[in-house]
């Protein structure tokens, strides 16, 4: 007898690597694989990847998982989150990358954003899109490829060229040819606009980036297309994508207006459920797609970070101050306090809410006295601050969190999970499976197949249990944490 379909393959295209997971119904993870991607830093502020890398890694996680399960035969559906932003370049007949993949984290598209936002464009640019001008968002990057590789230039002159972030890259690599993106990872371009169904031929011609180049915007879930057969042993169907993100708000259940997540990853990433209104910051937060069901948008509320784990991870690497990130929890709780150090993470700049690309890392409050407990204390005490900075502003824009939500590999860690409900004065949940950014792509996987009748019905039977952080820092000492912060900010910020 043959097997069921009764499982949910998912890719998660991350930053610094690639897995499969495959999931059953119940959101038990059956299966997963996982394999390292190259960083490549060409200058000071480049940030790029072989986007044939993320290919051959994707396959390979996704061929590896599946055999754990016993085949494709058992596969029902699947789903891709992806790191968002990042730019992928390819000729549409050989199916080849023109360029290295321009990453999230890359800065060297500053210079047109300054020009733009000089000439007077970015408060029409955030009224339409929700972003602001940074070289963080798609547009600059596709723009920079276009001005900068002759390959991609001469495609775009031919009309063969394809552009497209990380998972329009994989639907065509996996389909064969299908171009689509959904519509959350589309609102990540600043070529989209909010309440626009597709893309908008003025943003395009603002930043010189030919909208026939650019894929079809979908739903989030419902038909993506099918994997060729010979990729991973059967024609299984896609219908569930979504940037991580998204991907992690919907796998924490934010699925009504006002639920809060934080995501800490390589980055950190709030989002708040904003509902059906199209929603509008007045202090430097991002406004998104959240997901896109049945041709109807939900939107969010961001707050991005750039540096979080990225941070541990210069430690471990470039200072060798930790040989694990592990490590850190254990040096935090050895000492009573960061004996006056201070650690402004801005190594590629400082995202929301102070949005400011020239920003650079500072430590400040260094002494003969300081030790490496010290240090990798303040480095996880900078997570607190971040997202304290980002709950100012949520505040001010009408969106009080009452509680937040964390994910993400660094929220495994329970001395940092403590300090920022410490830090932000309310509870603080952490699921379970810390790996909601997967989750959340099966569970949109899993009811745009139809194996569940919708997303809220697909939440409920996938989402496991939690435990809750709660605040129990003295005011006086937070308003402490508070101005040494605001302190080494101004010292980051020139």
């Amino acid at each position: 007898m043959a097997a069921e379909a009764d499982l949910i393959l998912v890719i998660d295209a991350g930053t610094t690597s690639n897995r499969a997971m495959v999931f059953a119904a119940d959101g038990a993870l059956r299966a997963t694989a996982q394999r390292a991607l190259t960083q490549h830093y060409p200058q000071p502020g480049w940030v790029e990847h072989d986007a044939s890398e993320i290919w051959q890694g994707v396959l390979a996680c996704a061929r590896h998982a599946v055999a754990q399960v016993g085949g494709a035969a058992r596969i029902a559906a699947l789903g891709i989150a992806n790191q968002r932003e990042t730019v992928v370049a390819w000729d549409r007949r050989s199916g080849e990358p023109l360029a290295r993949a321009l990453v999230w984290q890359d800065r060297r598209t500053e210079t047109i954003c300054a020009d733009l936002r000089g000439g007077g464009h970015e408060a029409a640019v955030q009224a339409k899109t929700g972003l602001v001008l940074d070289p963080y968002f798609s547009a600059s990057k596709m723009r920079w490829l276009i001005d900068n590789v002759p390959e991609v230039r001469a495609a775009a002159e031919a009309e063969t060229l394809a552009l497209g972030t990380v998972d329009a890259w994989l639907l065509y690599k996996l389909t064969g040819g299908a171009h689509r993106t959904d519509a959350g990872n589309a609102s990540r371009t600043a070529l989209l606009p909010l309440d626009g169904a597709s893309w908008d031929a003025g943003l395009c011609d603002l930043f010189g980036v030919p909208q026939r180049a650019l894929p079809q915007v979908c739903d989030s879930a419902g038909p993506f297309g099918t994997v060729l057969p010979e990729l991973l042993g059967a024609a299984i169907p896609i219908t569930g994508v979504a940037g991580d993100q998204q991907a992690a708000t919907i796998g924490q259940g934010c699925l009504v207006p006002g639920a809060t997540k934080a995501t800490y990853g390589t980055g950190a990433f709030v989002l708040a459920n904003m509902g059906a209104a199209v929603p509008a910051s007045r202090h430097r937060l991002l406004a998104t797609v959240l997901c896109q069901l049945g041709g109807k948008r939900t939107y969010a509320l961001e707050g991005s970070v750039f540096v979080a784990g990225s941070l541990v991870q210069w430690l471990r690497d470039s200072l060798g101050l930790i040989d694990a990130a592990g490590e850190t929890e254990v040096l935090a709780r050895s000492v009573p306090d960061n004996g006056g150090v201070v650690i402004v993470p801005a190594l590629s700049g400082l995202g929301a809410p102070h949005w400011r690309a020239q920003a650079r890392g500072a430590i400040t409050g260094l002494t003969f006295a300081t030790s490496r407990a010290h240090l990798a204390r303040a480095a996880l005490e900078a997570m607190a601050m971040q997202t304290r900075d980002l709950a100012e502003a949520f505040a001010a824009d009408g969106a009080r969190w009452t509680h937040l939500r964390i994910d993400g590999g660094m929220s495994a860690n329970d001395w940092m999970a403590q300090d920022i409900a410490d830090v932000l004065g309310i509870p603080v949940e952490r699921p379970g499976f810390v790996e909601t950014t997967a989750l959340g792509a099966a569970m949109l996987a899993a009811s745009g197949a139809g194996l569940f009748a919708n997303l809220e019905a697909a939440a409920a039977a996938m989402a496991g249990q939690r435990s809750g952080f709660m605040p129990a820092m003295a005011q006086e000492a937070r308003d402490r944490r508070i101005a040494a912060w605001e302190k080494a900010l101004c010292a980051a910020s020139g």
